[in-house]
């Protein structure tokens, strides 16, 4: 009883953690998971190359699916991940979708996607990885391209298939999602909801930046690289609760900003955005 499944990282639109509502968008790097189930009803975890990572949410994903699919199953679920933990490209919604997929397919069982999310959002939830419950994050990376949702009630409010390059900056510092100051991302809900109306607008590009110069300032990061993508791209961000920036448009422009963002401690790279979101296999 072995299942596969990946599912991919994805960058930020609009933090969710001012009002409850979030966007995020996929891109191409993903989380693969391995489930190998068996008779002991226990369940263990591993992160390949991080004998130290907290599996919690992973372990808790796939009781979830043995409990509504299985029959008191165990097994051990490893990841492997091309997306740096704790750095806001919601490593942690990608793992959970790849998870939930994989024990589905050493199940042999199906169930429609945005279900199978919603089962990764509550082990979330209940592992204590998230405060809004990152829906938006889990949406964009189970259904690819980009979403809107209202993480108080889990609706998803619009989804649309975008085609961007993007440009990744990635500072070698972590942040915590978990132990971000919500009180003070509270205060610029003013702003963010004129990012909301601007996202179920289309207006993706104008959303995001408005929205990384907000979470900047009440999470306290420099808004340099931002003003160094500027105005090239379409659109830049801080993405979740940071550290690392996003940058989206077109391939000359997004190099560019790469190009400047190289000069900084940490690491950089290039990527696209994903429409077909998480797969088993």
């Amino acid at each position: 009883m072995v299942g596969t499944a990946r599912a991919p990282a994805a960058g930020t639109v609009l933090n969710a953690l001012a009002t409850g509502t979030g966007s995020a968008f996929a891109i191409d790097e993903d989380v693969r998971a391995t489930v190998e189930l068996d008779r002991t009803g226990e369940v263990t975890g591993e992160v390949a190359g991080d004998p130290d990572a907290d599996t919690t949410l992973v372990e808790t994903c796939v009781r979830r699916v043995v409990a509504e699919h299985g029959d008191g199953e165990g097994g051990h679920v490893r990841t492997e991940s091309e997306v740096p933990m704790a750095g806001g490209l919601k490593s942690s919604s990608a793992a959970a979708n790849a998870t939930v997929l994989a024990t589905l397919d050493a199940l042999d069982a199906d169930m429609p996607r945005e279900a199978a999310c919603l089962l990764g959002v509550e082990a979330a939830r209940e592992a204590g990885v998230t405060v809004t419950g990152a829906f938006d994050d889990a949406s964009a990376s189970m259904l690819g391209g980009v979403t809107v949702t209202d993480n108080t009630t889990d609706t998803l409010l619009d989804r649309r298939e975008v085609a961007w390059d993007v440009a990744v900056y990635v500072p070698d510092e972590r942040a915590y999602s978990a132990d971000a100051d919500v009180s003070r991302c509270e205060r610029v809900a003013p702003t963010a909801r004129v990012v909301e109306e601007l996202a179920l607008d289309g207006r993706y590009g104008e959303a995001m930046t408005v929205n990384g110069f907000a979470f900047c300032a009440a999470l306290g990061f420099d808004t340099e690289p931002m003003v160094a993508a500027l105005p090239d791209v379409a659109g830049v961000s801080l993405s979740g609760t940071g550290p690392s920036y996003v940058a989206v448009g077109e391939t000359d422009a997004v190099r560019a900003a790469r190009d400047r963002w190289s000069d900084y401690e940490g690491t950089t790279w290039l990527t696209t955005t994903r429409t077909d979101g998480a797969r088993t296999g």
